[in-house]
């Protein structure tokens, strides 16, 4: 049953009245918290933005009176001194430029005589072609057969055995034979030495080049045969 003013509100839910413009029961004591005169349910949350501002109020002061007590507790920094030396830069006065002289001219040297012509290579040392237009000619046939004869080889000439052998001859102007050398070996180097000992007992008439005589290698064969 509801009484009088009391029509809606349940019998058995406890109403309490705050005298600071809303009601409110405390949660653990199963009150609910209501909006005077809306009947809104207020949340915890509610509560906390309800009461924040004098929250903050109560906080900014705090912190002024900390920062107050900082300044006047705390001793002022001062800069250490770091001993730093300046020291003053002496001005250098440079020697005046010097000047180098100009390297002197190379002195010419007198050239001196030109150095000597090579000495020509003496056609006698070996045989070499020497111009001549006229031939020389044996003189002494007969006596070179003489000695040919002498100097054959005994031990060769019984056996049978011949052979020839030619033979480079330097002539002097005279037509004297004055370097004999191989040119063509027989094959047998005794008949080779027979030769050799043969050729300078030859004479020959003068070569001749353009009417004037002249010394010249010239070639001659030497035989040796058994009559």
């Amino acid at each position: 049953m509801s009484g009088k003013g009391g029509a809606g509100r349940s019998l058995n839910q406890p109403i309490s009245r705050k005298p600071t413009g809303y009601a409110g029961a405390r949660q653990e004591t199963g009150e609910v918290i209501l909006m005077e005169g809306t009947g809104i349910r207020l949340t915890a949350n509610d509560r906390f933005k309800m009461a924040s501002p004098h929250c903050t109020r109560v906080g900014l002061l705090v912190a002024v009176f900390l920062h107050l007590g900082l300044f006047v507790l705390v001793q002022p920094f001062e800069a250490a001194d770091m001993g730093v030396v300046v020291t003053e830069m002496e001005s250098i006065n440079l020697p005046p430029e010097v000047r180098m002289p100009p390297p002197p001219e190379a002195i010419q040297r007198p050239e001196g005589p030109p150095p000597p012509a090579p000495a020509a290579a003496d056609p006698a040392n070996r045989p070499t072609v020497i111009p001549y237009d006229t031939n020389p000619v044996l003189l002494n046939q007969a006596e070179v057969l003489r000695v040919l004869e002498r100097e054959y080889p005994r031990t060769l000439k019984e056996a049978g055995i011949e052979g020839r052998v030619e033979l480079w001859l330097y002539l002097t102007e005279d037509g004297i034979v004055e370097k004999v050398e191989i040119k063509t070996s027989s094959g047998n180097p005794l008949l080779d030495e027979a030769a050799r000992k043969v050729a300078p007992t030859m004479t020959f008439s003068p070569a001749m080049n353009r009417d004037r005589v002249t010394a010249v290698w010239v070639s001659q064969w030497v035989t040796f045969q058994v009559n």
